[in-house]
């Protein structure tokens, strides 16, 4: 059985199929935010394990990533 690899940020989504829907980079996959940013994919990934982060699927079928901005 093969191994299928998961992102530490988008888990089984491919990170080319993944878009930033806020900020300086919406629009910009995942893939292309880890080779060219890898400082914010970091970030991005710390977003993430704390549970700020999450992706969803939009009507056109495509995935964003959305960050929440709660102030407390």
């Amino acid at each position: 059985m093969a191994q299928l690899e998961t992102s530490p940020l988008t888990g089984i989504i491919e990170e080319d199929k993944v878009f930033l829907d806020f900020g300086e980079h919406e629009g910009k996959s995942i893939l292309e935010i880890q080779d060219t940013l890898p400082a914010y994919y970091e970030f991005l990934c710390e977003q993430k394990q704390d549970g700020k982060a999450a992706i969803r699927r939009s009507k056109d079928k495509c995935y964003r990533m959305y960050v929440s901005q709660t102030v407390f």
